[in-house]
Parts: C-alpha cells; sequence; structure tokens
C-alpha cells in the first residue's frame, strides 16, 4: 500500500475526514490534500450561527495543525487546480506545478445557485458558502439595518435568526408555501415559521421577486407589487456542485459527480464525497444528501474503498439547525405525511415521530438532543413500536 499515492482536492469536511479515515485505516503512502482556501480545512455549520454571533468569531478548523503534521499529510493550501489528466493520472496547477497520483478523491464542494437578478446588486448582495462570506456578511449585521433573505431553507433560516439576534430588521422572502420545504415535515415548518413570526422576522411566503435595483438602499419589487427596501440582501436558493473541472476531465457528472455506493466515479481510480457527490440508486434515480454528517459518511466510504476494505454500515441519516435558542435534530426519513408528537412544542421541547408498518423510519427532536442516540437506534433496530409508548414521556425511548 505505501507504494500508491492518494491525492485528496477540497477543504471542507468531507476532504479532512477522508484523510483521517485513510490514515486510521492503514494507509501509510504518500498523501495529498489541495485546497484553493488559503487556510487549514474548517467546519461549515457555524458559518451561519457562531461566524456571526460570536464576539471574536473564528474559523473552527476540523483538525489542528499538529495533525496534519504528524500524519504526514502534505498540505497544499491556496492553490487552484487547472486540469485532471486522467491518462496520466496527473493533477496540473495554476501555477504550473503538477502531481502524480494513484488514486484522487474530489471533495471540492459546491457553490451558492446564482440568482442573476440579484448578483448585479453589487457588494451589498450576499451568498454564504466560506469563511471570507461569513467574514463580509456579519459586517452587514448591524443593529438597526434592514436584512432581506431570499429563500426560508435550512441556511436562509438561521440566517433570519442570526440577523435577528443582532439586531437587524429582518424580512424573508420564500418562494413556495412553505419553510425548509424540501426536509422538514409539515409540524416542524409549522413550528420553524410560528417561530421567526413570533421573534420579529417578517416572512413573506409564495413570494417572487420581479425587479431588483441598487441605489441609496436595495429596491426589490414581488410580483405582487409590493415593495421592499434593504440594506443588504442575501440569499440562499441552493446549490451548484463544483463539478466543472470532472466534467472537463470526462468523468460522468449531473450538477454533481455521479458515483456509486462505494463513491467510486466513472473512473475507478477517482473517487468523490461530500457536496459535489451525487449518488446514482438501485432504481437508477441519483441523489444528493447535503449534510455535515453525510459528508463524513461519505469519507469514511471512499477512504475504505480506496484501501479494498469492507464498507462502513449504512445508518439513518441525521442533521441538525439552530436557530434562536432552539436545536433541532432530524433523523432518518423526512418524507412522511403522518407525525405524531411526543410533548408540547409551545413548551419548547417535543419529539416528532413518523412510522410505516408499525416501525419507526423518522424523527425530529426540539431541544431533546439527549434522546437522539434512541431515536437513530430505533429506527436502525427496524422493530416494531407502539405509538402510545412513543408519545408517552413517560416512558424512556431506549426502553422500545
Amino acid at each position: 500500500m505505501s507504494h500508491k499515492v492518494i491525492a485528496i482536492v477540497g477543504g471542507g469536511q468531507a476532504a479532512a475526514m477522508a484523510a483521517v479515515a485513510l490514515r486510521q485505516q492503514g494507509f501509510n503512502g504518500e498523501l495529498h490534500l489541495f485546497s484553493d482556501e488559503p487556510y487549514l480545512p474548517y467546519e461549515r455549520p457555524p458559518l451561519s450561527k457562531a461566524m456571526l454571533l460570536d464576539e471574536n468569531p473564528q474559523r473552527q478548523p476540523i483538525l489542528n495543525a499538529d495533525w496534519w503534521l504528524e500524519n504526514n499529510v502534505q498540505l497544499h493550501l491556496g492553490v487552484t487546480l487547472r486540469q485532471i489528466d486522467r491518462t496520466s493520472r496527473t493533477l496540473m496547477l495554476a501555477d504550473g506545478q503538477s502531481y502524480r497520483w494513484s488514486q484522487l478523491l474530489l471533495a471540492t464542494g459546491a457553490a451558492a445557485r446564482p440568482l442573476p437578478l440579484l448578483d448585479k446588486l453589487g457588494e451589498r448582495c450576499f451568498t454564504l458558502r466560506h469563511a471570507k462570506d461569513a467574514e463580509r456578511l456579519r459586517g452587514a449585521l448591524l443593529p438597526g439595518k434592514s436584512i432581506v433573505i431570499v429563500g426560508a431553507g435550512t441556511i436562509g433560516l438561521e440566517l433570519a435568526a442570526s440577523a435577528i439576534q443582532r439586531g437587524c430588521r429582518v424580512t424573508l422572502v420564500e418562494l413556495a408555501s412553505t419553510v425548509m420545504g424540501r426536509n422538514a415535515p409539515a409540524p416542524v415548518r409549522d413550528y420553524l415559521l410560528n417561530r421567526h413570526r413570533q421573534a420579529g422576522v417578517r416572512v413573506l411566503l409564495n413570494s417572487a421577486i420581479e425587479h431588483a435595483e441598487a441605489g441609496e438602499f436595495i429596491s426589490l419589487t414581488l410580483q405582487n407589487g409590493e415593495t421592499l427596501q434593504a440594506d443588504a440582501l442575501v440569499y440562499g436558493i441552493g446549490i451548484v456542485a463544483n463539478d466543472a473541472l470532472a466534467r472537463e476531465a470526462g468523468l460522468e457528472t449531473a450538477n454533481g459527480i455521479i458515483v456509486d455506493s462505494a463513491c467510486i466515479t466513472s473512473d475507478p481510480a477517482i473517487f468523490a464525497a461530500g457536496d459535489v457527490a451525487i449518488t446514482r440508486q438501485p432504481d437508477g434515480s441519483l441523489e444528493r444528501v447535503e449534510s455535515w454528517e453525510n459528508a463524513n459518511n461519505q469519507a469514511q466510504i471512499a477512504a475504505a474503498a480506496m484501501l479494498n476494505l469492507p464498507l462502513p454500515e449504512k445508518t439513518p441519516g441525521w442533521f441538525w439547525t439552530d436557530q434562536f435558542n432552539d436545536n433541532l435534530q432530524f433523523v432518518g426519513d423526512m418524507q412522511g405525511q403522518t407525525w405524531l408528537c411526543r410533548g408540547n412544542p409551545d413548551d419548547g421541547k417535543a419529539i416528532w415521530f413518523h412510522l410505516r408498518d408499525g416501525k419507526l423510519i423518522g424523527a425530529v427532536a426540539l431541544n431533546n438532543g439527549r434522546e437522539v442516540r434512541a431515536l437513530r437506534k430505533l429506527i436502525h433496530s427496524g422493530r416494531v413500536v407502539s405509538e402510545e409508548a412513543l408519545c408517552d414521556e413517560g416512558v424512556a425511548l431506549k426502553s422500545l
């Protein structure tokens, strides 16, 4: 194994954790990590929260500098990758340097989906994908300033909460009829909508922007004729995978690098993980999971596949969001129509459940982080459970 050279491209969760997994799983060969950002790989979840709210915000490295030295990972930070040559198995950098590899992991992440109508507004229009974005945005979130946020997905809601907590006046504009429509069940969406409105966020659903211009203020005209004025605007309407180099290299892509369940691309020597990867399912459909945990999981899977080791066991999906003083953790399948509830959300603590054929397949814990492990185990077990027991706060979930 020591004769192999593995190159990782990316500076986020999947890239860093793949390096960890490769070393932990016994790879002692040459290992390189290339990132276009000039810092050590860092955590992304704090960008919409701690990086905006903390008195002295700092990037949070996934691993400290000593780890990279002690594990003999060669870091190439602040570099631009120009080309992937699959024939010679070489990475070409913009500065003319080139590096050979035996296996390549692409963990290049994604960019904010552009919105040309708003991008023309200039420096007072923001997106949030990197630390530098959070640093710029923080300077605009000043007490009393009027902020418009376009898109009421997870990032949009987290940004709205952070802006309110910084003393801004916030209007949230969403094209759909609900918030977090892609990844939260109806009762959780209703809870979050009410929570934001109670905190002072003006939420405009079923609303589309027809015209935008920048003058003394940013001026937006909605399709219903209403005009909004703001000191700054932030939008989050989805992502575009950073797959251009992979596509130019002839890998199979579809707004993401297409991989199989082992994170292997259409070239068996090249792997992809994290937001840039989109997985072909058994039925032929393509699915991307945009979460911190999925980046970790795919890093483990890709490392095992690279080393021809057994793949890790699949676990129920999990992600979380922090908004105001609320922590919500989502486990398993969120697509069900019928949800049961333990506790009272109005009291600030609850768990919602979704069952199929008597088995728990999805759950959302509101300020109930200690129960998440039991929920994951219960979903993974596939056991039939009683609805009454699930909803009874006197019954310990770990006993079911």
